[in-house]
């Protein structure tokens, strides 16, 4: 099969075993469509199936395997000179129909379309819409909207090549944000479908063959709250407040959603099948309040109505008092509502959002991104933790920065910085500067343990005006003055770090994540080292046989050796 494009309608009988190979020209890739597939819906995956290989052969990479089981429209790209089809059914009697479409692209031959949408809201179209879509264009639409919402997807209008399976040009739209989500629909000709989905993502597609264009689509979403709430809810996050309204909640009362507002009245909420106000940390009259080891952000939305005359008002006023307080590894929310006398609170949890990166140098312009990192025995590292929120006047300290071969952080472990002050004679904690806490150290590796080694870093988060707060002390023992009862404190961990020498040993190309299970595996032992290892093993019994007395009642650190450069 060499042509540029080509379209397959199999027929196939039971136990079936076929091969095809699709040869492609030079400097082009293959990309394969198997828009519509009739297999034996009581059959196993096993048994019936259609599998796609990169190559000349049945033993080449598998790219995939498809059976009636799917949830997707199977697409496959390549740009190996050659793919292999192999279709194997069962022996059941019953009518099978597979529908297959292939063309060989080039990268400048790929219509510009498709794309990342992460607003509330918004509309897109086919590429050149209202006039003909263009040929071979494969386009991917990623939706992603905020966490508690999901998509409602209204296709405006829809005019593709009319058939019963919509084999030749369609829409497909999943559950998900990727095309492996779970299809909800695959649609053509002329429709004007509406869809939702069942979370916070959704993916569209649109594919084109090389005939019959016309002029595609145009669609638009909208956001809806995905849970019912009776009355009201509040989400704190770093950044922001969020408070979600019930309308219905509101009509009991004949309150009109648009008269709710803030303090800042400019400041308005997104109206849907719930009233939502973001209500950002620095700003529409949020008020912060930083006192006896707390933070506080509180706003207030209330009900403008008019009097039913000068002096009297038969309407029940409504206010809402929001306010999050930063408290312990969290975030506390809470939320007060009130109709003259009656009140009510809710109470959930959060986070502050923290992240900690290595880079190259002390300027902290450019993060290392490669997980493992490889680095030489003694190398300067510079380590950022960062806090991501919208309130400018917060400053991040480093309380205590240890590090360990595994990413449990159980004995043995080792401090960089303990309680602010810098543990280790290469370590240099540099001043405050706002959102991130800074340090530096020189590379080891802990004897008897991998070459891994994991940080970690609890940090206190601080109002930049309060200069007697334990970020502006600096280096304090611990015996002089204790921050465990401090109130916000997080958590960040990097690693692991590896050295460079110790790269080809375990056979990582620096790229790839580490698991537990990958940094605790025992590594394979020829012969040699596997005698080395009984030797020392029964040295190491008689000698902790004699000193175990003198130790039983003594703790002593960890210690780690410096080592010379290679």
């Amino acid at each position: 099969m060499g042509e540029t494009h080509n379209a397959m309608i199999l027929q196939l009988n039971p136990s079936e075993n076929c091969t095809w190979t699709i040869e492609r020209p030079e400097n082009k890739s293959t990309r394969i469509i198997f828009s519509h597939i009739q297999l034996d819906p009581d059959g196993s995956c096993e048994s019936e199936n259609i599998k796609v290989f990169d190559g000349t052969s049945t033993n080449g990479p598998l790219l995939g395997k498809i059976c009636s089981q799917n949830d997707y429209v199977p697409v496959f790209e390549s740009s190996s000179s050659t793919l292999t089809l192999q279709i194997i059914t069962d022996s059941a009697i019953i009518e099978r129909t597979v529908f297959i479409f292939y063309y060989f692209f080039s990268d400048t031959s790929i219509p510009n379309c498709g794309g990342y949408l992460d607003a509330l809201e918004g509309s897109f179209t086919s590429p050149n819409y209202p006039g003909s879509h263009p040929e071979l264009a494969y386009c991917v639409w990623h939706i992603q909207v905020d966490e508690g919402y999901k998509i409602k997807l209204s296709f405006k209008d829809i005019f593709l090549e009319i058939d019963d399976h919509c084999r030749f040009d369609f829409i497909a739209v999943y559950d998900g944000p990727s095309t492996n989500s779970g299809l909800i629909g695959q649609v053509c000709g002329l429709v004007t479908p509406t869809f939702e989905s069942s979370s916070d993502s959704l993916t569209v597609v649109l594919s084109t063959d090389y005939a019959n264009s016309y002029r595609g689509f145009s669609a638009s979403y909208t956001s809806i709250y995905a849970e019912d709430i009776n009355t009201t809810s509040l989400i704190c996050s770093s950044d922001k407040m969020r408070v979600i309204i019930n309308k219905l909640y509101l009509e009991t009362f004949n309150y009109n959603e648009n008269n709710l507002q803030l303090k800042d009245p400019t400041c308005r909420p997104k109206l849907s099948n719930v009233v939502e106000f973001s209500i950002p940390l620095d700003g529409c009259g949020t008020i912060k309040k930083a006192e006896d080891h707390s933070i506080t952000y509180t706003n207030i939305i209330t009900l403008t109505v008019s009097p039913t005359s000068e002096v009297i008002t038969r309407q029940k006023q409504l206010q809402i008092i929001v306010k999050c307080e930063m408290e312990h590894n969290s975030t506390v929310e809470i939320m007060y509502i009130t109709e003259d006398d009656v009140i009510q609170s809710q109470i959930a949890l959060g986070k502050y959002n923290t992240s900690m990166a290595l880079f190259e140098s002390n300027s902290f312009e450019k993060p290392l991104l490669e997980s493992p990192y490889f680095v030489d025995l003694n190398q300067t590292l510079f380590v950022q933790v960062s806090l991501h929120t919208s309130d400018p006047n917060l400053v991040v300290f480093l309380d205590t920065c240890e590090a360990s071969p595994t990413s449990v952080f159980a004995s043995p472990t080792y401090d960089l910085i303990r309680s602010g002050c810098s543990r280790d004679e290469t370590c240099k904690v540099y001043p405050l500067s706002g959102h991130y806490g800074r340090f530096q150290f020189n590379a080891f590796k802990f004897l008897r343990s991998l070459s891994s080694v994991y940080l970690q870093c609890k940090v206190l988060v601080c109002d930049s005006s309060d200069h007697q707060s334990r970020c502006n002390q600096g280096c304090v023992s611990r015996r002089k003055r204790d921050i465990s009862s401090y109130k916000w404190k997080t958590d960040s961990i990097i690693g692991p770090i590896r050295l460079k020498r110790d790269r080809s040993a375990n056979g990582n190309s620096g790229f790839q994540q580490q698991t537990h299970a990958e940094e605790t595996q025992n590594q394979p032992f020829n012969s040699l080292h596997l005698f080395s290892f009984m030797v020392l093993a029964l040295n190491v019994v008689i000698v902790a046989t004699i000193i175990v007395r003198h130790f039983v009642n003594q703790r002593t650190d960890y210690k780690y050796q410096k080592l010379q450069d290679y």
